[in-house]
């Protein structure tokens, strides 16, 4: 216990007399006057309460003086300030109530302060202050304190001696010896004075229970200073136990594991861990690494030996290791450069598609003269859905020996999707590039990113900037993931990207992919790619073809005429995804009636159709079956392949307005005015009489209103239509054209050849009119088409005209020319 705690407990208990500079026995105290003049001492973060010793020290100059003064009437008036930042307090720095204090045994020390110890006598008010220099002196008046002895008072005491009894047990600053000098206390006023002195309280709430005169309500302060300071004491005391706990658990598992190693190692065992480390560094002496690859992989074992078993960094070394060391770095696989090998499967497996086909051949018989020098192609097949740019890619990889992997890349808003993120990050990973490389096992695989045109990017950052990197050559042969902090070599990559719009790359990624187009598969093609590979893929996977005998024929069979049918009434479509869904859907309704024993179909026929895919989905284009006027036949295109598409012209009474309907977009509704100002440019030409453009209103419409169209290839088609509807001479009905008009009547070229042909061919058309400039296009049309149509090339409407129409418009007649006043004037005879 500390001695000068319990001398001062002591003397405030049995109340000493002023022998030796001690105070005399409380009951022998003088009573103070009611009023009276005492100098004052300002303290800082320091309250005295009433029969409380006090050590003070007293440096300050004003203070001093004070003091002096104190000494002579051995009293002084101790006031807390109200801010320890004032170095030199005036009376408004000060609170109005403090105690009274007696002057005990005073020591000067050599610095020029001076020590001393007081005993508070009673609370005080200041009433007047008397002067501020050489020292505070005032004019005070005592607070008697009333008498408390209540039964209120006495339940109080004991509330707040139980919470101080708490408060002890749980604050080691406060000795035990406090609680029982605080229960000898009679007095409430007295109990709740002492306890306060002892409590760390702050000045304000100090100050607070000094100025409460009553006993009851001091104590009832005091109770919810008491409780506050308890809640805090406990919540602490919580606290410590929770974290001792946790530190003498880690300290317990630590010294067992220190002694299971050393058992252990006395029986020439080894710990999980080290075992682990150990095959960590077998698997790094057997892998072909480069050299700062293998020196970091090093560096990150001998750390993994240097960390505690239970540490959470060791997870995180371990991860990183096991990536270095299954990550292909070295490890590739020898390329087939066999041209005629490779034109061979890529036959086998795909139907058309010359273009992709001569670009994969043209760089395997580059690599095959120049080695592993020649750069792999960074290649971009664009097309709609479903025309085998991905399987394409996984015959590519087969026809050259590699490994195929393949990464979607649709969707994907995150950089570090790409490239990763730092080891910083809880759970972090290598990006995809490299996790997919870790599948691949090889330095060398084909690599597809599918759906490139579908990047996103948002606040995460911009998927399509880290691919610049990545299908760069100059750049990825020294690509760096976050995650791995390491130069990774991509150069030996054979990279395939697939889009359906190339629109949507963003330019700068576009730069660096050569672009081959899949234009979709026509009729023609479809066909085959049925008879080819669908029929007989379908009936395999249904098991329909283990029915027969080897050799025989299949257990059904599909005709021309029925997959004719299923693509033009069933599919609508640039791919064979539908077309594949719907010989799967026969198949599968026949063996089933197989599975029952049931009698099936073995050769379909068209009109079945119905009773295996239900009616018709889709309706094509057909010639109509008679001459009319105002009608002509043009053909459309869209990525689903190509269809006839009718115009129709009608003229009504009117004010000479147009009328455009059909749902016609800003370019297709140009080329319908060009066509009204061709046509009145060459009414005369024509016969058309110009009265009919002012009396008339010309409607224009393209049927299927709910489908919009585009662009100026049905330029010469309206114009054709229009003429006839003016000239009132039919379009033959087996001629349709395609084609953009000028002002002056030219045709200029226009895009989708080969799908416009197809379609005018399969709707029973046998002239097709098409301008000369689009000649170059006709060797992507297959040779059959192009004998059974007559093709026209043109280069201005009258060639178009002379061709559509039954029969050709007679020109009208000059009208007389009026005579001027100039005419009618008398010759002059002319000299000679």
């Amino acid at each position: 216990m500390n001695s000068s705690f319990t001398s001062q407990i002591q003397d405030w208990l049995i109340g000493a007399s002023f022998g030796n500079g001690l105070p005399q026995q409380a009951d022998a105290k003088p009573q103070l006057p009611d009023v009276f003049e005492v100098p004052v001492l300002p303290l800082r973060d320091l309250v005295v309460y009433p029969r409380s010793v006090t050590p003070l020290t007293v440096g300050r100059e004003r203070s001093l003086r004070a003091l002096d003064m104190a000494r002579s009437l051995g009293l002084a008036v101790a006031l807390a300030q109200k801010s320890v930042e004032v170095e030199d307090p005036r009376p408004s720095n000060l609170y109005e109530i403090g105690t009274v204090v007696a002057i005990g045994r005073v020591l000067n020390l050599p610095d020029g302060s001076a020590s001393l110890i007081v005993q508070g006598r009673a609370r005080v008010r200041v009433v007047e202050w008397l002067q501020a220099t050489p020292f505070l002196l005032a004019r005070v008046e005592t607070l008697r304190e009333p008498q408390a002895q209540s039964p209120a008072a006495e339940a109080l005491m004991r509330a707040v001696l139980s919470l101080f009894d708490n408060v002890v047990g749980l604050n080691e600053r406060i000795p035990e010896e406090a609680f029982v000098y605080a229960m000898n206390i009679h007095e409430p006023g007295w109990l709740a004075d002492f306890i306060a002195q002892t409590m760390p309280l702050n000045v304000p709430t100090r100050q607070s229970i000094l100025e409460a005169v009553d006993p009851v309500s001091r104590l009832q302060k005091l109770s919810t200073v008491l409780a506050r300071e308890l809640d805090v004491l406990e919540l602490e005391d919580r606290i410590h136990e929770r974290a001792q706990s946790e530190v003498d658990k880690s300290q317990r598992e630590y010294y067992l594991r220190e002694q299971l190693r050393s058992i252990q190692t006395e029986l020439g065992e080894m710990d999980a861990g080290m075992g682990e480390i150990n095959l960590l560094r077998e698997r790094l002496k057997q892998k072909a690494l480069p050299d700062a690859v293998r020196e970091r992989a090093e560096h990150e074992i001998a750390k993994l030996e240097q960390l505690h078993s239970m540490s959470p960094e060791v997870s995180v070394v371990r991860d990183y290791v096991e990536w270095l060391l299954e990550l292909p770095w070295m490890e590739s696989t020898p390329d087939i450069l066999d041209v005629k090998r490779a034109a061979r499967i890529l036959d086998e497996r795909h139907y058309g598609l010359g273009k992709a086909k001569e670009r994969i051949l043209e760089h395997i018989a580059v690599r095959k003269l120049k080695g592993d020098l020649s750069r792999s192609p960074i290649l971009c097949f664009v097309g709609p859905p479903g025309t085998g740019k991905t399987s394409l890619a996984r015959s590519i990889a087969d026809s050259l020996g590699r490994k195929f992997v393949r990464m979607s890349v649709g969707g994907v808003h995150d950089e570090a999707e790409i490239r990763g993120h730092r080891r910083t990050y809880v759970g972090a990973l290598p990006g995809r590039i490299l996790q997919t490389m870790r599948r691949a096992g090889t330095v060398n695989p084909l690599f597809v990113l599918d759906e490139i045109d579908k990047l996103g990017s948002d606040f995460r950052g911009d998927p399509s900037a880290a691919l610049l990197e990545v299908l760069d050559p100059e750049q990825n042969f020294e690509f760096e993931d976050h995650y791995l902090d390491l130069p990774y070599d991509l150069s030996k990559v054979m990279w395939v990207t697939t889009a359906n719009y190339l629109y949507d790359i963003p330019p700068a990624l576009r730069d660096r992919l050569e672009v081959i187009e899949f234009p979709g598969y026509v009729e023609e093609e479809k066909l085959e790619i049925a008879r080819r590979f669908l029929v007989p893929k379908q009936i395999a996977e249904n098991g329909l073809d283990g029915l027969q005998p080897p050799g025989a024929k299949p257990a059904i069979t599909f005709s021309d005429d029925v997959l004719r049918r299923i693509i033009r009434e069933y599919t609508y479509e640039a791919g064979v995804r539908n077309l594949d869904r719907a010989v799967a859907t026969i198949c599968r309704k026949v063996a089933r009636r197989v599975a029952e024993g049931k009698p099936h179909v073995h050769r379909l026929t068209p009109g079945m159709l119905p009773r295996f895919l239900g009616p018709p989905q889709f309706d094509f284009g057909k010639m109509d079956e008679q001459d009319q006027i105002g009608v002509a036949n043009g053909v459309a295109w869209d990525e689903a392949g190509g269809d006839l598409m009718q115009i129709e012209v009608t003229l009504m009474e009117g004010k000479g307005e147009l009328i455009l309907t059909g749902q016609l977009g800003d370019v297709m509704q140009e080329s319908a005015k060009a066509a009204v100002s061709y046509a009145r440019s060459r009414a005369n030409e024509l016969g058309i009489a110009r009265r009919t453009f002012e009396k008339s209103d010309i409607h224009i419409h393209v049927p299927e209103g709910a489908i919009s169209k585009e662009g100026p290839s049905a330029g010469i088609t309206m114009a054709t239509a229009l003429v006839s509807a003016l000239t009132r001479i039919p379009v033959r009905r087996d001629v349709a054209m395609t084609g953009e008009i000028t002002l002056r009547g030219r045709v200029l070229p226009i895009g989708g050849l080969k799908e416009k042909l197809l379609s005018a061919h399969r709707a029973g058309i046998r002239t097709f009119i098409m301008p000369k400039k689009n000649a170059k296009d006709l060797e992507e049309v297959p040779r059959k088409v192009q004998r059974d149509l007559t093709l026209i090339q043109v280069t201005t409407m009258d060639e178009v005209l002379r061709v559509a129409l039954v029969s050709q418009p007679q020109p009208l007649a000059p009208l007389p020319r009026k005579a001027s006043k100039k005419d009618k004037s008398p010759a002059k005879p002319s000299k000679t």
